[in-house]
Formats: C-alpha cells, sequence, structure tokens
C-alpha cells in the first residue's frame, strides 16, 4: 500500500496545479491535481509534503493545515493512502517541474479541468472548511464507483 501527500496552495482565489503532462506511464496523465507525491521510508506526512512541495515547485511552504485522509482504490493500481493538506504562504519562485506543467488558477475554472472525479468531492469539502475528514474513493479504472465519507456512504452524483 502506498502513501502520498496532495496539497492545494491558494493564493488570490487560485489553487496551484500541476498539470500531469510530462511523465510516461503517468497514472494522472492529463489530469490536473495538487503538489505531491509518494512518502520516503521513515517520512511523516509533513516531511513528504515539504520535500515534495519543495521538489516539484522549487519553494518552501510556510503555512499549511492537514485536513483529510483520501484512501484511493483502484482496480488498476494499488491502494493508496493520500494525506491531503491546504496551504497558504510560500517563500521562493516557482520553478519549471519535470512532472507536468504549474499553474495558477482560479478556484471557480477548477471543476471544469479534466480531474478524476473524486476530487469534486474533497475539493468540496475543502471549501466548506470541514474539520479533518476521511474519505474512500473507490474506482474501476477513470470511473468513481463509490464514495464513503467518514464513515458514511455518499450518493454519487454526475460531475
Amino acid at each position: 500500500m502506498l502513501q502520498s501527500t496532495l496539497c492545494y496552495l491558494e493564493q488570490n482565489g487560485s489553487y496551484l496545479m500541476l498539470h500531469r503532462n510530462k511523465k510516461p506511464d503517468d497514472p494522472n496523465a492529463g489530469k490536473w491535481i495538487g503538489i505531491g507525491g509518494k512518502f520516503l521510508d521513515k517520512e511523516s506526512p509533513e516531511d513528504c509534503l515539504l520535500r515534495e512541495f519543495c521538489e516539484e515547485t522549487g519553494c518552501l511552504l510556510t503555512e499549511y493545515r492537514y485536513r483529510g485522509l483520501i484512501t484511493f482504490v483502484n482496480t488498476l493500481y494499488e491502494t493508496e493512502y493520500m494525506h491531503l493538506f491546504t496551504a497558504s504562504a510560500y517563500l521562493g519562485d516557482l520553478q519549471v517541474c519535470d512532472e507536468g506543467d504549474l499553474e495558477w488558477v482560479a478556484k471557480k475554472d477548477v471543476p471544469a479541468l479534466p480531474l478524476w472525479e473524486g476530487d469534486h468531492i474533497f475539493l468540496r469539502l475543502l471549501d466548506t472548511d470541514i474539520p479533518f475528514f476521511s474519505l474512500k474513493l473507490e474506482y474501476d479504472g477513470d470511473r468513481l464507483e463509490r464514495a464513503v465519507l467518514n464513515g458514511k456512504e455518499l450518493a454519487l452524483l454526475p460531475v
């Protein structure tokens, strides 16, 4: 089972997003996601967050908040626990990322981007400032089959 971090840095009503368009055989190919990546041995969620954010952006996060745990289950990939963060401040200048193109996207425009279906659910939760949550997302390939928030099944709505 994999563990990873995913961070949504917000500034002036926009999120810093990563368009995954540079790595061959990328499970996220073509999708827009937050900033993050896989844990290294002995890393805490915060250790991984800070390292991955720096590797992908060249910047240091200075204000961030641990928001939730996403259990990502997919028929095509190994189960992954994604530790979800939001951030509001950083130091440095954004660099070119070797995994995709970094871009500031107005929060109102994010839902129109190619996202994993379940991302719509947790992005709405981030907007409501709900306390720490656990969200299980079950996929068959790219299709979301089931979502469970804090142990309660969610009705899946068209995106």
